[in-house]
């Protein structure tokens, strides 16, 4: 103990071991802290990954049949009499 005070020393002692313990575990905890905002970054990243990637697939299988089906719906004579002008 410091300089005699009205307080009992054993009192005074306990308080100084506690905060000593919370400045001691504060850089942990911090650490820990961080660990745990990167990993959830890192888990948002990789779930926004696999959604854009969803999404990507559903638009290029939507553009592949509204293309076949317009190539599947031309008239086939039309198609040739088209394609022999353009060749011949």
């Amino acid at each position: 103990m410091a300089l005699p005070t009205l307080v009992n020393g054993q009192i005074t002692d306990a308080i100084t071991q506690a905060n000593v313990k919370v400045l001691g575990d504060a850089p942990a905890l911090a650490l820990g802290n961080l660990y745990v905002a990167t990993g959830q970054a890192l888990s948002n990243s990789a779930h926004n990954a696999t959604s854009a990637q969803q999404q990507a697939t559903v638009t290029s299988q939507a553009a592949n049949t509204t293309g076949l089906s317009t190539l599947l719906s031309l008239d086939t004579a039309s198609s040739g009499e088209s394609t022999a002008r353009i060749y011949g």
